[in-house]
């Protein structure tokens, strides 16, 4: 619900690409923070447990309730040498759930970046992969590529297109060669991502994401984007003109006005301590399902004891209407 009031739209995509009775392992793109994995759990068809960057599990409070959404940590160089020895155990977990048919989702990229390019994947989901055929050679496991696709990750509201790739038999990747099998499965799957999300090469990426905006183009079309770069510019179908931007302000202003309380907290408290832009969207949704929901009942409440319900009710429509209309116009 809460994902349904901050997007415009959500688009899903080749859906019936995901296997309901097989194990299947999502690689995905990664470029908005915790609403990535959010909005793949709830449009996948798929009960997910997720491989997450282990930083954010120090604290124990915390690590409980992550541990209650099935999320489980991963430890990269940057946490430590010392701590890479603890991805034997999750990596064995993530092979036995595999081998029981369960789904997890993985960002290869190894990190979030909001830059629109596939950046080099890491050769840990290899090992998951390889793990899982090595100790569970019967497993039928299943690879889903997942391209994430946003109009602007940073802004409110956004609109979002995920795009499911076909389902890519992990066997099929396993040769006498080590090594090969790996190289092999990364250079298919860092292709197949490649098509289902933008993908801008690093080389003059700036001025060529200039040119995209400027020919306003369709972000969450990545097919005509891509053959828009691939034929320098010369195949672009821009986007269809918007004609409710006047409108568009109007009844932004109106949301932020009867949301004062929770829009200053994000405008001057929140927002300002935010270090990484890939986590802007993240902190606004979660200040967006918990704190408005708890300013609009102390609001109601205080009319209701004020002016009765019945003017409670009225103003509690009033805006789950404007909310809708300056969410999705």
């Amino acid at each position: 619900m809460g994902l349904f009031f901050y997007f415009k739209k959500i688009q899903v995509f080749n859906l019936n690409n995901v296997p309901k009775d097989k194990p299947v392992l999502f690689l995905a793109n990664h470029q908005n923070a915790l609403l990535d994995p959010l909005l793949i759990a709830t449009n996948c068809n798929r009960f997910l447990y997720f491989l997450t960057r282990a930083g954010v599990f120090k604290k124990a409070f915390i690590s409980k309730i992550f541990a209650s959404l099935q999320m489980l940590p991963v430890y990269r160089i940057r946490d430590g040498w010392s701590n890479l020895t603890n991805n034997t155990a999750i990596f064995n977990r993530c092979s036995y759930l595999l081998s029981k048919n369960e789904a997890i989702l993985i960002f290869p990229e190894g990190s979030h970046n909001i830059v629109r390019t596939v950046r080099p994947l890491s050769k840990g989901f290899t090992r998951i992969v390889f793990d899982t055929l090595d100790k569970y050679p019967d497993t039928d496991l299943h690879l889903i590529p997942v391209g994430l696709n946003f109009i602007n990750s940073m802004g409110f509201p956004d609109s979002t297109a995920i795009y499911y790739g076909e389902p890519i038999r992990a066997k099929d990747f396993v040769f006498k060669d080590k090594n090969t099998s790996i190289v092999k499965l990364k250079t298919r799957i860092q292709l197949e991502l490649s098509k289902l999300t933008t993908h801008i090469p690093s080389n003059q990426y700036s001025l060529n994401l200039e040119k995209l905006n400027q020919l306003n183009v369709d972000f969450l079309k990545p097919t005509e984007v891509n053959k828009c770069l691939q034929s320098n510019f010369q195949d672009c179908k821009p986007k269809q003109k918007d004609n409710a931007l006047g409108l568009k302000r109007i009844l932004k202003f109106l949301l932020k006005t009867n949301l004062i309380g929770p829009y200053v907290v994000w405008r001057f408290r929140v927002k300002p301590k935010i270090k990484e832009i890939e986590f802007i969207s993240t902190f606004r949704f979660a200040l967006a399902i918990t704190l408005v929901p708890l300013w609009i009942f102390i609001l109601v409440f205080t009319l209701a004891y004020c002016f009765g319900w019945t003017i409670a009710m009225g103003y509690l429509v009033a805006t789950i209407i404007l909310a809708l209309l300056a969410v999705k116009v």
